[in-house]
């Protein structure tokens, strides 16, 4: 397993300082400077800075200077001697002697800190343009790959640096954009108009990203194949004669940089033509297309819930807080009574109408609570009605329904025995041989003949089958000279390949030899 990078743990500590605000400020001045390509400041060049760089509240001179040592204690900056300069006065030597700049360490935390503002305040988006971009880069790569000539290798670096900041800006884009798009799928309590333009305009924007999105994701991966063909080595090869990189002794820049152009386009292909075994529908172009097209259906079910809720006046917690107060209101006992059977609909009981089987047993004036218990059905809790005996049904007489079904059953049988005989065979014939046929006779062939021609023929070209109940096999072979049958029933005529045929009970000796006869 890969180790996973790590920062330095002093890196970003200028943050969460109570003199934050600052170290920032401080930083950004440096950067700014760096952006002038001026390479260092002293102490009094700094405050001048601080302003442009947004800090106005007046700094003490011992502030600054331990904000200063502070930062160069973490490593964001280094402190020099100005051996080359001139001071008329030990004052002057004291505070222009040392500069200050920021080291590799701090123009990281510096970028880091930008890229994190960047971030922050910037929106995803879903570009096709870039696509388009990409393609085009691609193919202006592939067409200058035609010529060996070491004249293009500038243009070739400048062109894959434009089509990997197409790709960064893509990937980071859609990353963005798809946090977006969930944290409003999560959101709740909107507003239903306000959500209802939101989702509108959403909608919209990702039915005209997904259009033509599959044919700009197949030209791409076209215009990859070509690159390719020329070879991935020598794109970068060509691309690192023409990046210029400093040739320093001692340090190797060009193994890096092939390392991260070499990533970049792994990344690339990624995206859009995956190899090596790769599915093309995996490719995260196509799962983009798979986010986009779901995110309009959740958004669109998101909707009809918001829908569905304000179509209530009052949800059910209100209704019952709204209960809760009349009940705590109610005049009395027999008012809550009153209010508790409105609300619910409770009403007397059903079981209240029985009585004892011998109802002069029971004095009228008994109360029901000192009264003997009464038997309620369980039918009476679960149908609303109490059991009612009636009179037995009279038996079923299933004599008369056997003797049909055993007629039934022995037709049948004789129909079956009548068209095996017909179609039994003495030894191999043709098919054209058995002339016209009863319509139930010429079913069973048919079946019969369906089974052979479903088996595979054996190394001498039989196919051989058995019926359902074991009772009959046919022996099946193909004309050699293409010969066609017709056979005619009551209902019509069948034309069909006038095969060699043996139809007999299974096992009986001589089949093989018949029909190939």
């Amino acid at each position: 397993m890969a180790e996973l990078p790590r920062v330095p743990p002093e890196m970003f500590r200028f943050t969460t300082t109570e003199r934050a605000d600052l170290h920032t400020a401080v930083l950004y001045a440096f950067g700014e400077a760096n952006e002038r390509l001026e390479a260092a400041l002293t102490i009094d060049e700094m405050r001048e800075r601080l302003r442009s760089a947004g800090w106005y509240a007046p700094v003490a001179e011992q502030d600054l200077a331990g904000t200063l040592k502070q930062l160069v204690g973490w490593g964001l900056l280094d402190v020099i001697f100005n051996h080359a300069g001139s001071f008329a006065t030990a004052e002057e030597y004291e505070r222009k002697n040392l500069q200050y700049s920021l080291t590799k360490r701090g123009e990281a935390a510096f970028a880091g800190v930008q890229h994190t503002m960047a971030m922050l305040a910037s929106a995803g988006a879903l570009q096709t343009a870039v696509l388009d971009a990409i393609a085009d880069r691609l193919g202006e790569l592939e067409a200058l790959l035609r010529d060996p000539g070491p004249g293009r290798n500038r243009r070739i670096f400048t062109s894959l640096q434009e089509l990997e900041a197409h790709l960064d800006g893509l990937r980071t884009n859609t990353k963005q954009f798809n946090g977006e798009l969930q944290r409003l799928l999560r959101v709740e309590g909107t507003d239903l108009t306000t959500f209802h333009e939101v989702k509108a305009a959403t909608v919209a924007y990702l039915q005209e990203f997904v259009t033509n999105l599959e044919q700009r994701a197949d030209a791409i991966a076209v215009a990859l194949d070509g690159v390719a063909r020329h070879g991935v080595g020598v794109l970068h090869a060509r691309a690192l004669d023409g990046a210029d990189l400093p040739k320093v002794p001692g340090a190797d820049h060009a193994t890096p940089w092939l390392a991260v152009r070499a990533a970049r386009w792994e990344a690339l292909r990624l995206w859009f033509a995956p190899e090596d075994g790769g599915v093309p529908e995996l490719a995260r172009v196509r799962q983009l297309h798979d986010v986009a097209r779901r995110a309009i259906v959740s958004l669109l079910q998101v909707l009809d819930r918001i829908t569905d809720s304000r179509r209530r006046s009052s949800s059910a917690a209100a209704d019952f807080r709204t209960l809760a107060r009349w009940f705590a209101t109610a005049p009395g006992e027999d008012d809550a009574h009153r209010l508790w059977d409105a609300a619910f609909g409770l009403g007397p009981a059903r079981h209240a109408h029985l009585g004892h089987a011998d109802a002069e047993l029971i004095p009228a004036g008994v109360p029901w609570a000192e009264a003997e218990p009464v038997e309620v059905s369980a039918l009476l809790r679960s149908r609303g009605r109490t059991e009612r005996m009636g009179r037995t049904g009279r038996v079923r007489d299933v004599m008369a329904l056997r003797a049909e079904r055993r007629a039934r059953a022995e037709k049948e049988r004789a129909e079956l025995e009548a068209a095996w005989s017909a179609l039994a065979t003495t030894g191999a014939m043709r098919l054209s041989q058995l002339g016209e046929l009863d319509h139930g006779t010429f079913g069973r062939l048919l079946d019969l003949l369906g089974r052979a021609l479903a088996e595979p023929p054996d190394s001498t070209g039989f196919r051989r089958a058995v019926t359902s109940d074991g009772r009959v096999e046919i022996v099946l072979r193909a004309p050699d000279d293409g010969s066609v049958a017709v056979l005619r029933t009551s209902e019509g005529w069948f034309r069909g390949s006038d095969y060699l045929i043996d139809i007999r009970p299974p096992g009986r000796g001589g089949a093989r030899g018949a029909v190939g006869a």
